[in-house]
């Protein structure tokens, strides 16, 4: 049985038994729906949507209507945005993306010694307590998608700072500098991520312990697709 079954099951045993569910519950009911058809529906739909889309080169939003049992109906709109839609929640919001100076950083001369990597990251796997799990190949990329999940707007309440003072979630943007990037602009905020994969790791566990979220924080990368 999947999750979606066994959420749908509580519900329908409750109205069999006579229970009512509050308001509360409902709530949690609807936000349990909505994370599972994020984490388990939508990779998968978006997996064979997005190649099928590639051909088309203008901006247009599609949008699914879906009723049990019906067959779907789609409309097809290229002035509005999903953020603009009254009442439309966005479950797969844009990636994150790294705040670039627009200015070109200085080639060094031949003689200038270049920079080299000596510590490359390990990578990052982070687990919730609900058993969801954060794994990419980039470190950073599993950092930011597990604030993004815990919730940008809650980590910048408890201001961990970085960088000479700069927020690890904050609206304030650090100015750039050639050839260097300190923060990530991700779903109108910006997050500190000029960091070592310890400070991530230190971060995520403070953070954690703080909100008693129970994360299993691991290092370590997937292994490569064949």
């Amino acid at each position: 049985m999947t999750k979606l079954e066994k959420l749908y099951s509580i519900i329908e045993n409750s109205r069999d038994l006579g229970v009512r569910l509050n308001k509360e519950v409902l709530q949690q009911v609807e936000e349990l729906e909505e994370g599972i058809i994020k984490e388990e529906i939508l990779p998968a739909l978006s997996n064979d949507i997005a190649p099928r889309l590639e051909p088309i080169k203008r901006d247009l939003v599609l949008v699914v209507e879906y009723h049990p049992g019906e067959p779907i109906s789609v409309a097809l709109s290229r002035k509005a945005k999903i953020s603009e839609m009254t009442g439309a929640k966005v479950l797969t919001p844009r990636s994150s993306t790294p705040v670039k100076s627009e200015a070109e950083p200085k080639v060094p001369a031949p003689h200038e010694p270049t920079k080299i990597i000596k510590n490359p990251t390990k990578g990052l796997r982070v687990t919730f307590a609900d058993g969801t799990v954060i794994w990419h190949r980039q470190a950073i990329d599993t950092f930011i998608d597990t604030l993004r999940k815990i919730g940008l707007e809650r980590i910048a309440k408890l201001d961990i700072k970085h960088g000479g003072g700069y927020n690890l979630v904050s609206k304030d943007k650090r100015p750039t500098i050639p050839g260097h990037i300190w923060q990530h602009e991700c779903d109108g905020w910006y997050i500190y991520s000029n960091i070592c994969n310890r400070t991530k790791v230190d971060d995520l566990q403070r953070i954690s312990d703080l909100y008693n979220l129970g994360l299993k924080i691991e290092e370590g990368k997937p292994k490569a697709q064949p």
